[in-house]
């Protein structure tokens, strides 16, 4: 694989990603993140923003620590004190880690955000990059919104901190705004008149707020670019991001006119979907390219004849390809620890021993309930059993009433900094009850924003997932999740989930900058 031809991949999940709303991690979500990554090879994985917070520095700090597999970036805006921040907690990964510097370059964002003048701005992003160059020569400067940034002051600024040490320039669309054949053409121009542009490699990254984000990116890399910065799932502030699987996927299935490629473990690219979706609580809707649940299904007589016939009349990648297992059914009441470990395993999850006990404990319970256990079941588990906060608010007992001819009757005992407190409550139905004695007993006047509820796998005895979403009064928004095969005990968990998120996120608040 020759350099012309390698694009490289820059996975942003743990920064831009996190930015979207509800999809805050901890530090523990944030390694596991991580690891995921690494499995799929990624080549570059942006951390987070280690001057943003205490909680963001010490996830850096330990991933920079931890991985091995991966380039690992911070970002910083372009001051001394954020890049000073930012490699100290990069500087663990060595020559693996990268500074990845920015300040915004056009017009509207210099007059309106900035208040700089174009000399100012010139001399911000050379003095930036300088200083960082000074911890690592592998640093990367973003002229942010530069999409609408005027091309010759574009060059101008890029030109410029090439020389002052930046080794990959990322020329970003910060706003979704942008089409393919004029991303194209910004790259092209740029190619043309930056005269040191080949001493740097071109990044692109790109949002998706007109649905363009995959072919602006690769419109982007037809005209140079060797870098693209991506998402699992797009996730991303507002529309999100460039989907990674979609362009990784495109540019293999479609190698006969991108003849590129990429360092990505296809195979990894459902686990790392699904386990992000566990984390965050954000699904892809069924007909997600590549990984929603719809992506390799046939309804229609036709299509469903044509698959059958040969697979690939109507599917142009296989579903092994981004490891999707076709067979889920997996274990049952039978099945013994090392068969569960091993199945975790092969999910992608890495547990400590005490952590693999809490979870087989919760298997053979559900596995004493359900005739068969999927993999959905297992990620339920574990994000259930193990991917959670610390517990202020601990659910220890509930019994709910509820008829055509009973008012709706809630009797929920909860333990609250390891003291149990209990109460009853009538509302207009069994969960509202359930959500009223909880809401009574911990005291809190967040609001809740929306609740939803799923099976996770088909037949009346699955398991019921239920989402949580809840706002403070100082406008802090949480997303709670639990699982169980009593839709209102799942209901229950996850408001008691978002409660518990929701206390974490006020005492990392006083640790913001």
């Amino acid at each position: 694989m020759s350099q012309k031809d390698k694009i490289i991949i820059f996975d942003t999940t743990l920064r831009d990603g996190e930015q979207s709303p509800g999809a805050s991690m901890n530090i523990e979500e944030k390694m596991r993140i991580a690891h995921q990554l690494e499995r799929l090879n990624v080549d570059v994985i942006e951390a987070g923003f280690p001057i943003a917070s205490d909680g963001d520095y010490e996830a850096v700090k330990k991933i920079a620590q931890t991985i091995k597999g991966s380039q690992i970036a911070g970002l910083s805006r372009s001051s001394n004190m954020d890049i000073d921040r930012a490699w100290d907690a990069l500087q663990y990964a060595g020559e693996r880690g990268r500074i990845h510097t920015f300040i915004a370059t056009s017009d509207i964002h210099m007059k309106y955000k900035l208040k700089m003048s174009e000399q100012e701005v010139l001399d911000a992003a050379v003095a930036a990059v300088t200083r960082a160059s000074g911890y690592t020569p592998n640093v990367e400067f973003s002229a942010e919104d530069a999409v609408r940034t005027k091309l010759p002051f574009l060059a101008k600024v890029i030109k410029a901190v090439i020389e002052a040490g930046a080794t990959t320039v990322n020329i970003p669309d910060t706003v979704g705004y942008t089409i393919p054949s004029e991303y194209y053409d910004i790259i092209s121009y740029l190619k043309k008149n930056v005269s040191n542009i080949d001493q740097a490699i071109i990044s692109v990254h790109c949002h998706n707020d007109l649905g363009l984000a995959v072919a602006n990116s690769l419109a982007a890399v037809q005209a140079g670019a060797r870098q693209l910065e991506c998402t699992i799932n797009g996730i991303g502030e507002r529309a999100g991001n460039c989907s990674l699987e979609e362009a990784v996927m495109t540019l293999r299935t479609r190698h006969d006119i991108l003849p590129y490629t990429t360092s990505v473990v296809t195979e990894q690219i459902t686990q790392a979907s699904k386990l992000l979706s566990t984390i965050t609580g954000i699904h892809v809707q069924p007909n997600k390219a590549i990984v929603g649940t719809n992506a390799f299904a046939h309804e229609a007589g036709i299509h469903q004849h044509g698959v059958m016939m040969d697979k690939s009349t109507y599917e142009i990648m296989t579903p092994e390809s981004v490891g999707l297992n076709q067979n889920k059914l997996v274990l049952g009441k039978h099945s013994g620890r090392h068969a569960f470990i091993d199945r975790l395993n092969q999910l992608g999850y890495s547990l400590s021993p005490e952590e693999n006990q809490k979870a087989f404990v919760r298997f053979k319970t559900l596995a004493d309930m359900k005739k068969e256990i999927f993999d959905e079941d297992l990620d339920a588990i574990v994000a259930d059993e193990v991917l959670r906060v610390p517990e202020i608010y601990k659910l220890e007992q509930m019994n709910v009433s509820s008829g055509s001819f009973a008012a709706p009757t809630a009797t929920v005992a909860m333990e609250i900094n390891g003291k149990i407190k209990r109460t009853a409550v009538i509302g207009d139905g069994p969960v509202d009850a359930t959500f009223k004695a909880i809401k009574k007993l911990s005291k809190s006047k967040a609001t809740l924003l929306n609740f939803s509820l799923g099976a996770i796998t088909g037949g009346t005895d699955a398991q019921g997932e239920c989402s949580v979403r809840l706002r403070s009064v100082e406008g802090r928004e949480v997303l709670g999740q639990g699982a169980h095969s009593d839709i209102i005990v799942a209901s229950a968990k996850a408001y008691i989930n978002a409660l518990n998120n929701l206390a974490v996120a006020e005492k990392r608040s006083h640790t913001t900058i």
